[in-house]
């Protein structure tokens, strides 16, 4: 298979975006879910690190590229429809490793207990001491 190849069996959504798992190697923690378009799977591919399209800023996001908070891929897999991928990471720059900018471990930190979402993680490092 080309490069071009294993870029087209993704099925990109009406904005050229697939979902992104990011589940850390080692726990199998699911830390974050992102966005990718063509350029940010590519650019994964070839950094070996996590590279996603931000929706908000509408630009390409290198994980970690302000936080520190980088995320080595070990695996890229793409789902049975082709539409969802799942990426295998070391998250690196931080011991205990944090993935969510608000400094905790992964973005699913909020559980929901009765009838209402409660915190079920620590915040590892504060916020403003991650993003300047």
């Amino acid at each position: 298979m080309s490069d071009k190849d294993w870029l087209d069996a993704v099925r990109w959504d009406a904005q050229g975006l697939v979902t992104a798992v990011v589940q850390e190697a080692g726990s199998g923690d699911v830390l974050m879910v992102a966005w990718m378009n063509r350029d940010a799977l590519a650019r994964t591919r070839e950094l070996g690190e996590a590279v996603f399209w931000s929706r908000s800023r509408k630009r390409l996001w290198h994980k970690g590229e302000e936080s520190g908070h980088v995320q080595k891929v070990e695996s890229i897999r793409l789902d049975c429809d082709g539409d969802v991928l799942l990426l295998t990471v070391r998250q690196l720059g931080h011991e205990p490793p944090i993935a969510c900018h608000t400094g905790r471990h992964s973005c699913f930190f909020r559980e929901l207990q009765g009838g209402d979402w409660t915190s079920v993680a620590p915040v590892l490092k504060d916020p403003e001491d991650i993003y300047r």
